[in-house]
């Protein structure tokens, strides 16, 4: 199984690098953005540079979009997991249209409000997970594990 881990660098990567148990194991490539820490957790994995400030840009988002299209045809992936932030939705919704299933993590500190990058994933996402129990009032398909951290 090929992974496709997405998600903008920071918070957002570290969610995703803590996941490691169930990723480290496994042929992955991840998409984020090229900043000084991405490329320190990063350092011999592959990884594919997205475009950024991502907050509301429809710049970004367009070549985000177009760099979604050349990776993930290049790539095809069978996963692609994520916790935000808006590189995610490209990625998700190319991914589901080439055949890829979806597994997007809500992040930790939004408790009783949706992100937004979570509200236009959500409907498409094969698994929708959340780290609080009140995180499942605001989506009620999610499944909440608990804590990542």
């Amino acid at each position: 199984m090929k992974l496709c881990m997405v998600g903008s660098s920071g918070g957002h990567l570290a969610h995703l690098y803590l996941l490691r148990p169930l990723w480290g194991d496994r042929e992955r490539f991840w998409v984020t953005f090229d900043k000084e820490d991405a490329r320190s957790l990063l350092e011999g994995e592959r990884m594919y540079p997205c475009y950024y400030p991502t907050n509301r840009s429809l710049k970004a988002l367009l070549k985000n979009t177009w760099l979604a299209w050349r990776v993930l045809r290049r790539e095809k992936p069978d996963l692609i997991v994520s916790s935000g932030a808006a590189v995610a939705v490209p990625f998700f919704y190319l991914g589901k249209l080439l055949g890829a299933k979806l597994v997007y993590v809500e992040v930790f500190d939004r408790i009783h409000k949706p992100t937004l990058t979570g509200r236009l994933v959500y409907p498409i996402a094969d698994q929708f997970i959340v780290q609080w129990e009140e995180q499942t009032q605001v989506y009620p398909r999610a499944k909440c594990l608990g804590s990542i951290f």
